[in-house]
């Protein structure tokens, strides 16, 4: 599902008779597939050059283009913004209008919300205008240049941080937490962890050092460490912002932010637990706007998709997903909820803790501490009159007796569970203490999901791989035929990472009259599995090779994943 700008920018081409409905639904299945940008998008299908397009939304805004490569902007409008500000919005001041409107260049031309914000902030009439992506990031790099670490921290009082201790009154922990170089580092550090699309962020003190790392696609990046002793108070600053207790360092605390970044609104979660040399503090990263919350982009098989829509649109019953913990559970389960929600349907969520907020959907945050547990949420669910139900997960006996029964009562339920594949969840509910019986009146589906990195488009290349590769997938040469296999180099679009971006892996397993009578007879997993498989369930093996014969991943990493099922 494409983002409010792009949006507006389909019904701008779309008005202008540049696209029409056929060529819109083409390009939104290219997004969907993809995750690439709308706009690049337009491009590659030639239905507009870069600059035909610019020149096109220039127009609408009754504005221009602006050409920053040969712009010399004039100091007094670049301090306008600081570089946080320029940064934040995406925004750089270019000039003046004729009556005296600020002239301003943003990489979100199309969101009215920046000019009225940035009106705002400089008392100045706002006049947005258009330039290529490229250009503003060289003039945003070369104007508003990111601080080097020993800039950050240049004119900040050391002797101050370094006097810092565990001992500290709130006051002058507040003091140091508000010194300008301790808030700008945590700003910059913020904006690249959000720029490099970062799923978490980790603040971790250790005994000699202090550590920080990103989280891309799944895996830790370390970038420079900042001294020891900025320590507390970088964390003490990332406490005020989330509204903790900053005095507090005894106990885990959990809170959120709310920041701005090139003109998004970036939600971050924090999460705080007191270690043997400090707090280490996670942030995790809430951006709305490159999580899809549509079916469609999932990456499933069209026919795999059309059972899941099937499952899920039933009047009743338990519909499972499961997976290790980052798998992309709760993502499929919004998918899925956003798919089914309707003018029409009640719907209520148990979450811990609701991470994306879903309109017209009433969702509840559990605090097992003061005993708002899935259970408790569920058994206040039933008097709430709903239609659909999701409860995060199901931990105990408690959580699935409730969901049995919110099921057999005519309630849709939708719920996560940690197993390794799909029959797993079967033989884990008994071993709760599900009596069979129960769960073949209730369960309808389990799906099963892991999420694997993507190849990067920008530097991806073919290559043959060798009988040792082949044999890691339990393949042959004959079974390989004549397809392609590819890896990403490593590029400057993915870090030289060679990936970018991650999708899921799944298997569907339908509930069938023949899998109910294997659980009445308590059948081990691997027998569930079997008969699954016979009805033409495709395993998470099957799907993942899928994913390299189609060029999206690598047989290194796919391999991390298969061997495990």
């Amino acid at each position: 599902m494409i983002n409010n700008e792009d949006e507006m920018l389909k019904n701008l081409l779309l008005s202008e008779k540049i696209l029409n409905e056929d060529q819109v639904v083409e390009l939104e299945e290219e997004f969907n597939r993809t995750g690439r940008l709308f706009t690049e998008i337009l491009v590659d299908y030639e239905i507009l050059d870069s600059d035909q397009l610019m020149a096109v939304i220039a127009t609408h805004l009754g504005t221009g283009v602006v050409n920053l490569t040969d712009l010399e902007i004039e100091k007094e409008y670049i301090d306008l913004l600081d570089s946080n500000q320029a940064r934040m919005y995406g925004a750089i001041p270019v000039g003046e209008d004729e009556d005296g409107s600020l002239k301003v260049v943003c990489n979100n031309p199309l969101n009215f919300q920046i000019a009225d914000e940035l009106h705002f902030i400089l008392d100045k009439n706002i006049r947005i205008y258009v330039a290529k992506e490229g250009q503003l990031a060289n003039a945003l790099e070369k104007y508003y240049p990111a601080e080097t670490m020993n800039e950050m921290f240049s004119g900040m009082d050391l002797e101050l941080a370094e006097a810092v201790e565990e001992d500290w009154d709130t006051e002058d922990l507040e003091a140091v937490a508000n010194d300008t170089p301790i808030v700008r580092f945590v700003d910059v550090v913020l904006y690249q962890a959000i720029k490099d699309q970062a799923s978490d962020i980790h603040f971790e003190p250790f005994e000699n050092s202090f550590k920080i790392r990103y989280r891309l696609d799944g895996v830790l990046y370390e970038m420079a460490p900042p001294p020891k002793n900025l320590a507390i108070p970088v964390v003490s600053r990332i406490k005020i912002m989330s509204g903790l207790n900053i005095a507090e360092r005894r106990v885990p605390q959990d809170g959120r932010i709310q920041v701005r970044v090139a003109g998004k609104k970036i939600d971050l979660r924090v999460s705080t637990i007191p270690t043997q040399y400090g707090e280490s503090v996670v942030l995790r990263v809430l951006d709305r706007t490159i999580v899809n919350l549509d079916l469609e982009s999932l990456g499933f098989e069209r026919e795999v998709l059309q059972q899941l829509k099937d499952m899920i649109s039933l009047p009743n019953g338990i519909f499972i997903v499961t997976g290790p913990t980052g798998s992309g559970k709760t993502t499929t389960l919004y998918s899925a909820l956003k798919e089914v929600n309707k003018i029409s349907e009640k719907i209520l969520t148990a979450e811990d803790p609701v991470e994306y907020d879903l309109d017209g959907i009433m969702q509840l945050p559990i605090h097992e501490t003061i005993g708002m547990t899935f259970a408790r949420a569920l058994r206040a669910f039933l008097r709430q009159d709903p239609d659909i139900i999701m409860v995060g997960e199901i931990r105990d006996l408690e959580t699935a007796q409730m969901a049995i029964q919110a099921s057999l009562t005519g309630h849709l339920v939708f719920s996560t569970l940690h197993t390794k594949e799909a029959a797993g969840a079967l033989t884990r509910l008994i071993d709760m203490g599900v009596e069979p019986f129960l769960l073949n009146s209730s369960l309808i589906g389990v799906l099963a999901q892991r999420l694997i990195r993507r190849i990067c488009t920008f530097c991806k290349t073919e290559y043959l791989p060798t009988d040792d590769d082949l044999e890691l997938l339990g393949l042959t040469r004959k079974e390989v035929g004549d397809r392609k296999f590819y890896y990403g180099k490593g590029c400057s679009k993915c870090n030289n990472i060679g990936y970018k971006g991650r999708k899921a892996i799944i298997e569907l397993m339908k509930i069938t009259p023949e899998i109910n009578e294997l659980v009445s007879s308590m059948s081990p997993t691997i027998t569930l599995r079997d008969k699954a498989k016979e009805q033409g369930m495709i395993t998470l093996r099957e799907d993942a090779i899928r994913t390299v014969f189609n060029g999206e991943s690598t047989i290194e990493e796919v391999v991390k994943y298969i061997t495990m099922v």
